[in-house]
């Protein structure tokens, strides 16, 4: 059963004398630093800055705390990040190391290369005859030039590469193209068009006058197998 609580004179008139002192003293607190700012405002100026400088500390140091809880789950992600970007970068490794092998030079895999995959690699093959600077320069305004490498002997190679069909023979249209530019603009010391087919009589004519090396089908086997030259050293051309 509940009971209905009773007006208690003596609780009540406690709780005013105790709310009527606290104002009292917060009206006093407010006279006395009244009172000290106008009398020593230099004092009172002190103890503003002090109060404001322990907020801000408090604050910081808060902060830094925070903040070094953030910058080491920041790190560990950065961590965890990097570690997936090295997977990543070291499986992109292993399939343009496959691209570029020399193995696919091979009569057996040329059915499977295209163009791009061709000149990588005849830059393979460079690379693995102790070329050093090998790129890859072929594409939409390359002015004839695909693979450009510098010798152990520090002679620059332009090459060209075509990758034809056995019924499609590179023509001497070609080779003139190429001549117009491997020289002159790519500032070659040996110069080679090198395709997976043959020549015609007029293009091999062309590049004996021009000095260009055509490498055929079964010379390019012969320069993956080991058993025949490179295009600069079948050129002949010392540095």
């Amino acid at each position: 059963m509940n009971r209905e609580r009773r007006f208690n004179l003596r609780t009540t008139a406690l709780f005013f004398a105790l709310l009527a002192i606290i104002l009292c003293g917060l009206v006093a607190l407010v006279r006395t630093a009244a009172s000290i700012l106008e009398s020593r405002p230099l004092w009172s100026a002190y103890l503003v800055v002090m109060g404001v400088a322990v907020a801000v500390l408090c604050r910081s140091r808060w902060r830094r705390f925070s903040a070094a809880r953030y910058a080491r789950r920041a790190a560990e992600a950065l961590e965890e990040a990097a570690e997936r970007a090295s997977d990543s970068l070291e499986g992109v490794t292993s399939e343009t190391s496959e691209t570029t092998a020399p193995d696919d030079v091979r009569a057996d895999a040329q059915d499977e290369l295209d163009a791009d995959g061709f000149e990588h690699a005849i830059a393979g093959l460079c690379a693995r005859d102790a070329c050093r600077e090998v790129e890859v320069v072929g594409g939409a305004g390359d002015l004839g030039a695909d693979v450009v490498a510098i010798t152990s002997d520090g002679l620059r190679v332009v090459i060209q590469c075509k990758l034809y069909g056995d019924g499609n023979k590179v023509g001497s249209q070609d080779l003139q193209r190429f001549g117009g530019t491997c020289f002159t603009v790519h500032e070659a010391d040996v110069a080679a068009l090198v395709t997976t087919s043959d020549f015609t009589a007029p293009a091999l004519e062309y590049a004996q006058q021009c000095g260009i090396v055509c490498v055929n089908g079964e010379e390019l086997e012969a320069w993956f197998d080991g058993t025949g030259p490179s295009p600069w050293e079948g050129a002949g051309i010392e540095a």
